[in-house]
Parts: C-alpha cells; sequence; structure tokens
C-alpha cells in the first residue's frame, strides 16, 4: 500500500520541480493523459484498500485508458468535434467516485466503536 502512495508523492514533486512546457496544440492531450493516469492511480488505490489489487489490471489499465483518451481527442480534432470533453467528464466522475469509496473506508477504519 506504501509504495503506490510513495510513488504519487514522488511523481507530484517531480511534477512540480520539473519546467514542462506544454505547447498549446498538445493541451488537450495532455490534460486528458493527467486524468487518465489519476483515474488509474486512485482505482489502484481503492482496489488496494479492498485487497482486489492486481498489477496486470493496473498497468493494462493504465495504458488503455490512456490510449483510448488520447485516440478520443485525436479523433474529435479530425471531425471538429471537443470530445475531450467526453473523456475528461467520465475520468473526473471515475476518480470523485474511487475518491468518495476511500474516503469512506478510511472513516469508517477509524471510526471509534460505540
Amino acid at each position: 500500500m506504501i509504495f503506490p502512495i510513495l510513488g504519487l508523492f514522488i511523481g507530484l514533486a517531480l511534477g512540480f520541480l520539473a519546467p514542462v512546457l506544454v505547447p498549446f496544440a498538445l493541451a488537450k492531450y495532455f490534460s486528458v493523459a493527467i486524468l487518465a493516469a489519476l483515474d488509474a492511480v486512485f482505482g489502484g488505490l481503492r482496489s488496494a484498500v479492498y485487497d482486489k489489487f492486481d498489477n496486470e489490471v493496473f498497468v493494462t489499465g493504465f495504458f488503455s485508458n490512456a490510449l483510448m483518451a488520447a485516440f478520443l481527442v485525436f479523433l474529435g480534432d479530425k471531425l471538429g468535434i471537443d470530445l475531450y470533453y467526453v473523456a475528461l467528464l467520465a475520468f473526473g466522475f471515475r476518480i470523485f467516485k474511487n475518491l468518495a469509496l476511500l474516503r469512506r473506508w478510511i472513516l469508517k477504519k477509524h471510526q471509534p466503536d460505540a
């Protein structure tokens, strides 16, 4: 359980300290990629909490979600439709759902017995 959290903090620290400039044309792709990564991380944390974590599912889900989201953005650009909103909405919904489940688990675990 500590390794995913440690990896998240190391990744956040590197992300904030590294001077990366994203071109405007690629901003949609990066926003969707970041949300896909966060979705995978929170989904992995949730499955680890419920003792259902599978490394293969995590890795394949991470890359397949990122590729599908990038494909949606690319297809939307070619069609002249902002399909990246679909990916943002889907990943955002899943992140908040996983975060709510994690919050409930933490509250239940640390709740004093009455």
